[in-house]
């Protein structure tokens, strides 16, 4: 994967903490790494972590105005060669099956014409919510990838389906979609 582009699309869920892993593993494979924040995000992991790890600038913010004018959704969405989301939460998810931008990275996601990944993390009861159900299936049906949750110990204090998947199966998808 050396060489390659990939945005890597934080969501605000406990699992945050395990993209940083993600990050540094596609970093040391010589992936050029552009972390792409939620607010919410950046409450569970700071930014700093994800510019350490990378050694790029992360971007949470669409409104930024202290730079040279250029529309940071549009030219992230003609850098990068793949997007990977992880963890990809519900409200994500949503927003990518529905067409709605209403913040950095969604509108990132609606920019790109480019493979996206998407790593689920969140509450067995909202996994297995008909909704988020019907969006993860609609993705698929738009030739949106879907790393499939994990099973077992969630931070809510329950068992289930919901955990973000291992850190070598996500990684694993993103290599054979970008072979």
């Amino acid at each position: 994967m050396k060489g390659r582009r990939i945005i890597l699309g934080v969501c605000g869920g406990i699992a945050a903490y395990k993209s940083a892993d993600v990050t540094s593993k596609l970093v040391q494979a010589g992936v050029e790494v552009t972390v792409v924040m939620t607010e919410s995000g950046t409450r569970f992991v700071t930014p700093l972590t994800f510019e350490s790890l990378s050694r790029r600038a992360v971007f949470v913010d669409m409104w930024r105005t202290d730079r040279e004018f250029n529309p940071t959704h549009v030219a992230l969405a003609d850098w990068a060669e793949l997007v990977l989301v992880c963890p990809a939460t519900a409200n994500i998810i949503g927003k990518l099956a529905c067409g709605i931008a209403d913040d950095l990275l969604s509108t990132v996601l609606l920019s790109v014409d480019v493979p996206v990944v998407l790593a689920p993390a969140m509450n067995t009861r909202m996994w297995n919510n008909p909704v988020v159900q019907q969006n993860v299936v609609r993705l698929r049906e738009l030739g949106r990838h879907v790393v499939e949750p994990g099973e077992g110990w969630l931070a809510c204090g329950t068992t289930g389906k919901g955990r973000l998947a291992d850190v070598a199966d996500i990684l694993e998808a993103v290599r054979k979609i970008l072979k």
